[in-house]
């Protein structure tokens, strides 16, 4: 079995095809004059001697193509590649030389919607937007089948691997997570793409995040389950500043003299701040007109 040959390009220099152009034209132009010098003759064979100028002319300008800014043209001869020709302008070669054309141009892909669990194992959907573009063109022509098809398929192989390696949040744990930590996904995605398409000439010049939630099936309970974290930070972050200002509360009246607590009133004193503090409504006041005890 014979192995997968790796081609790489290679830069070729061709001549201008102004001037074949020129000549070419020259020779079709020609014709008539020397059909009219054949008629003249008499002779069959003679007659028809005018056809070997336009016959050439048409043969020499099969060779012409033009070169676009940011495109290559890749030449082969009978299935055996000679070359890259990347100088934008009108160009001849060989008539018998096989032109493959390659845009160098950026593209954009967007893969589809894709289905996959997380790193803990929740169904999510993801699609990321991947920014590309050919730097070798024989690599691209030559290695793959369809380069185009290779960055689809490849690039949605690599976000499936992503998806995989990182939970959907943190859940305050500090790991890196697809929801907390954008930048490092989309390095990471990007990366992982590179590395699939380097064999086919592909640069990889952007790799985002596009699309990301949770599958509908579970997006219902991860919301609740958001809510509740979020309730439970908000009321954290609420005790922890109630406690200091009653902290500071009791420090102030003892520092001015204000009143001197006991043990057991300063305890029912932080009760009632500690009620008005972190209570959900407005708390209702009740006067003590008489002793505590």
């Amino acid at each position: 079995m014979q192995e997968n040959q790796q081609v790489g390009d290679r830069p070729i220099t061709v001549a201008s095809g102004l001037g074949m152009l020129l000549f070419g034209l020259a020779l079709v132009l020609v014709s008539p004059v020397m059909m009219i010098i054949g008629l003249k003759g008499g002779t069959g064979p003679v007659s028809l001697f005018w056809l070997v100028p336009v016959v050439a002319g048409i043969i020499l300008m099969c060779g012409l193509f033009i070169v676009q800014p940011n495109q290559a043209v890749a030449l082969t001869l009978f299935g055996d590649y000679r070359g890259t020709v990347g100088t934008p302008g009108l160009r001849w070669v060989n008539p018998f030389f096989a032109k493959h054309r390659v845009s160098l141009r950026v593209r954009n892909f967007e893969t589809g919607t894709l289905k996959v669990n997380d790193a803990d194992g929740s169904p999510i959907e993801i699609g990321a937007i991947v920014v590309w573009q050919v730097t070798d063109t024989a690599e691209a022509l030559f290695n793959v089948e369809d380069y185009k098809g290779y960055v689809s398929i490849q690039a949605e192989s690599a976000l499936r691997l992503i998806a995989t390696s990182y939970p959907y949040d943190d859940h305050g744990g500090g790991i890196l997570s697809l929801r907390g930590h954008g930048e490092e996904v989309s390095d990471h995605l990007q990366r992982a793409i590179q590395e699939r398409l380097a064999r086919a000439g592909i640069k990889v010049v952007e790799a985002r995040i596009s699309h990301l939630a949770y599958a509908p099936e579970i997006a219902s309970a991860m919301l609740q389950r958001q809510q509740a974290s979020a309730i439970v930070a908000a009321r954290s972050k609420i005790v922890e500043g109630a406690v200091g200002m009653v902290e500071m509360a009791l420090d102030q009246l003892a520092a001015r003299s204000v009143v001197h607590l006991d043990d057991e009133r300063k305890a029912h004193m932080v009760s009632n701040l500690l009620v008005v503090l972190c209570g959900d409504r407005a708390t209702q006041p009740v006067v003590n007109a008489g002793s505590l005890y």
